[in-house]
């Protein structure tokens, strides 16, 4: 084709092309199914992790699944943007002087998202259900502070007398077990979200899907692809909805961390769950200025199956796995990324409390490697005779280098033979509710900011003590932190607490998380802090040039 004939075919093509960019953004700029009139039409894509195990509040237990939760609905109290509490449906609240009753004073605009009011009989029936067996609820026991919450859990009393009651529509009263100055703080976790009752009523196993689900938070479900995102709008009937500044969040469920950058590389999405760490030099050169890297209380670790051989009963054989970990060469060589080698379950930072450490934290390494020795041969293992058993965790390229290096210093130091099996992260929860594992691999968000989010994980009868871990010496400090009002004589318990867990190894820390995400220049209002929480609803996405 010589040059003059295609001069009017690339000026047809350019008014194709033209034609076709004012068609596509006449269609970006209509609003979405269900967007407040005037609203913004930007929908932020932020990385979702893993697929969430539920999005119905009492039953999910992952932190990814958590994370959307908080912006479907919302509880008595919430977070403010330093991870402090802050008002949520209840606009105040306070509590008697003996510590054992508070009371909470809900919004009159509070609207569920068909445009229902928020009333306090929601959050009676949503705790209710919480700890109902009838639920399975792996957080039962993380509201175990209000009064019959453990019976009931335990099957020994009915759901109706939990500590829990609606004197009217617009004021809940919780009654507690032993003082608890933390509560407000512990409800603003997703578990304790109230129910829309009537869809309860309608679809009592499916109040969490799209199209049936009904919330109360600054954003509504509409859209559930498994195994590739969520997405949710914007609620016109949430209490404070003139503040949200976005039309809608989608959520992309990736689980691989190397992914997850190369679709943020790409434009795909504009926040990541998670930074890769073998990336991380790279990101830090490259990509500074969108880098975000902050403390957070989570703690990484693998886990014993103290049910089943070869773990059961064997205090020191745990300990001589844990001795030979050199916990600085996987934060500095493997990690790399800021992570703090953990020697304790809880993390620093936590209000009124020292962390504590096992007691061999400061020996030297190769003290440790003998001592180690000495027991695994107490324990009737030997290089001739190893120590074989399965270590499973989910897939994820740092799951595999910790695997990999951590299997090494066994191998080296007792000879140790490890399987090491890769599943996906669904997979390997049923795996563990199973009881189908020996060694897992997991980790420990705390949920609000006190020691006993921490301490509560190992209590003989916690949903999710995942180890199985039984101590009556343990609980029985527990229980005397709860009794205990003065605030340093509660902290003071707790770490005794810990020290008699530490002793007894029912799992192996390993280190303690960072929050790591890049954000995109175009996300207005992002910020951090230790609960790791940012709610969509604090976001807004920079005009358009």
């Amino acid at each position: 084709m010589s040059r003059r004939a295609a001069a009017p075919l690339l000026t047809i093509a350019l008014f194709a092309a033209t034609g076709a960019v004012a068609l596509l953004l006449a269609g970006c700029s209509r609003a979405p199914e269900g967007q407040s009139p005037g609203a913004s039409n930007d929908i932020l894509v932020r990385g979702g992790g893993p697929e969430p195990d539920s999005l119905d509040p009492q039953k999910a237990r992952g932190f990814e699944a958590q994370s959307i939760l908080r912006d479907l609905c919302e509880g008595l109290t919430t977070l403010d943007k330093k991870g402090g509490v802050a008002p949520g449906v209840a606009r105040s609240w306070n509590g008697s002087r003996d510590g054992f009753t508070y009371t909470f004073d809900l919004r009159r605009d509070a609207r569920w998202s068909n445009g229902d009011p928020v009333v306090a009989a929601d959050f009676v029936a949503a705790l209710r259900r919480l700890v109902d067996p009838a639920t399975g609820s792996a957080y039962a026991q993380y509201i175990d502070v209000i009064a019959n919450a453990s019976d009931i859990v335990a099957g020994h009393e009915s759901v109706d007398t939990l500590g829990v009651t609606a004197p009217d529509e617009r004021t809940v009263v919780i009654k507690l077990a032993s003082p608890a100055p933390y509560l407000p703080t512990l409800l603003s976790h997703p578990s304790t979200c109230p129910v829309h009752q009537p869809t309860l009523q309608q679809h009592p196993d499916a109040i969490a899907r799209p199209g049936t689900m009904i919330s109360n938070g600054a954003f509504v479900l509409k859209e559930w692809v498994p195994g590739a995102s969520i997405l949710a709008l914007r609620n016109p009937h949430y209490w404070n909805d003139a503040a949200t500044r976005l039309a809608g969040v989608r959520y992309l469920l990736i689980s691989d961390e190397n992914a997850e950058l190369a679709r943020y590389r790409g434009g795909e999405l504009q926040v990541t769950f998670v930074v890769p760490r073998g990336q991380f030099d790279w990101i830090r050169a490259h990509l500074a200025a969108q880098l975000h890297v902050a403390p957070q209380l989570s703690t990484y670790y693998y886990g014993f199956n103290l049910r089943r051989a070869p773990f059961k009963d064997q205090p020191k054989l745990r300990r001589a796995l844990s001795l030979v970990i050199d916990r600085e060469k996987l934060a500095y060589l493997v990690l790399r990324v800021g992570e703090l080698p953990a020697y304790g379950w809880v993390p620093p930072g936590m209000d009124n409390y020292t962390s504590q450490s096992f007691d061999y934290a400061q020996l030297p390494m190769a003290t440790r490697i003998a001592e180690a020795q000495q027991l695994y041969r107490e324990c009737g293992y030997s290089r001739e005779k190893p120590l074989t058993f399965e270590l499973r965790y989910n897939a994820g390229e740092v799951h595999t280098k910790l695997a990999i290096a951590i299997a090494s210093m066994w191998k080296e130091a007792l000879g140790v033979d490890v399987r090491l099996t890769q599943v996906e992260f669904k997979s390997l929860l049923q795996d563990i509710d199973r009881g189908d594992v020996e060694m897992f691999r997991s980790s420990w968000v705390g949920d609000y900011n006190d020691a006993y989010t921490f301490a509560q994980v190992l209590k003989s009868d916690f949903g999710v003590n995942l180890p199985h871990y039984e101590s009556p010496r343990y609980d029985a400090l527990l229980h005397a932190a709860a009794l205990q009002q003065d605030p340093l004589l509660r902290g003071a318990l707790l770490e005794e607490a810990e020290r008699v867990m530490l002793a007894d190894h029912p799992l192996l820390p390993l280190y303690f998380y960072v929050n790591k995400h890049l954000v995109k220049p175009e996300v207005l209002g992002w910020y951090d802090n230790v609960m790791n929480v940012v709610y969509s609803r604090d976001l807004a996405l920079a005009p358009r040039r």
